[in-house]
């Protein structure tokens, strides 16, 4: 997940204490230079992570063979589907589709918070 134009990579896979209210965009900070993903929870069905670009990284492209739904919980992020470009502002979510190559850019600092269901696709 380390791209070579951006700075450092940082994952917490610890899921979050469970029964214990927290405030989302509170879980997780900026770092300088870097991509930062905190696990909420990851379970054989899917996983919810919240992550964190300082302005000027990027996630590399990738693929899933499942959809996923993201949330912009502050600032705005800049995020390219199949080459297609979309701005997303603080609150705004979209769904990556299955298969579907994705690419995000923080052209300002953004947090997101990322869905995954890994079930039904058994139709």
């Amino acid at each position: 997940m380390n791209n070579p134009k951006s700075g450092h990579t940082e994952r917490d896979d610890k899921e979050l204490e469970k029964s214990k209210a927290h405030v989302i965009v509170q879980i997780i900070e900026y770092l300088p230079r870097a991509v930062v993903s905190k696990t909420i929870l990851k379970k054989i069905t899917g996983n919810v992570t919240v992550s964190s670009l300082d302005a000027g990284e990027e996630m590399e492209e990738k693929s899933s063979p499942f959809d996923t739904y993201v949330q912009i919980i502050d600032g705005a992020a800049e995020i390219l589907i199949d080459k297609k470009t979309y701005k997303l502002a603080l609150g705004e979510g979209i769904i990556i589709p299955a298969h579907s190559y994705h690419h995000f850019n923080a052209n300002e600092q953004f947090k997101m918070l990322s869905t995954v269901i890994k079930s039904g696709y058994e139709d």
